[in-house]
């Protein structure tokens, strides 16, 4: 199989991503690069996280992204908390997810895909009230029936061990603090590491 043209993960995503509140070396993907370079991996971890960004702005952005970045190592695509947040559709949140996923495949075949899955925030107090279960339901759900359609890999829940949990969390009970990032970034790395180890040993096989 041939290898992508670069060694670079594009992470791309919103707040938690970007790592809203805190110094850029303390959201996730940097310290996924940390990571990779304790484990000798010759990649480059790129954070194209936007704060309050939903799936529909990614879907908008994600082609100059793409024309920086043509034929990325891996594609890690972390969006859709803020669509969960407003109440979106989930078929909607799905589309716009899929619909990323397609571009980035057609653009790099071989680049490998990871989605970020989430649970569904029950805890904060400004989500909308009508039907709140079953959309939660729908909403956690959607994430790994798109990675099994679209045969990409999964991180079962992005926010695992973070979500409702003061002491990783910043005042505002919604984005990770220092601490919560460095597990989010154990959650993603138990993912991706394997993804990134095999692709080595193939590209020097």
């Amino acid at each position: 199989m041939p290898s992508p043209t670069s060694q670079d993960l594009i992470f791309f995503g919103d707040s938690l991503t970007a790592g809203y509140g805190l110094p850029a070396a303390a959201s996730f993907p940097a310290l996924i690069q940390q990571k990779l370079n304790a484990a000798g991996l010759p990649f480059r971890a790129l954070n194209y996280g936007v704060s309050g960004e939903t799936s529909a702005g990614g879907r908008q952005r994600l082609a100059a992204v793409l024309a920086r970045h043509p034929a990325p190592a891996a594609w890690v695509l972390a969006l859709g908390a803020n669509d969960g947040l407003r109440g979106m559709p989930v078929a909607e949140t799905t589309a716009n997810l899929r619909a990323m996923l397609y571009a980035v495949r057609a653009a790099s075949p071989e680049t490998r895909l990871l989605l970020a899955g989430l649970d569904f925030p029950f805890e904060l107090p400004t989500l909308p009230v009508p039907g709140l279960g079953r959309y939660a339901q729908e909403f956690s759900a959607l994430f790994a029936r798109l990675a099994a359609d679209e045969r990409v890999a999964l991180v079962p829940s992005l926010l695992a061990g973070v979500l409702g949990r003061p002491a990783l969390n910043l005042a505002d009970r919604v984005h990770p603090n220092a601490a919560g990032q460095q597990v989010l970034a154990a959650n993603v790395w138990a993912v991706l590491g394997p993804l990134l180890g095999e692709s080595v040993a193939v590209g020097g096989s």
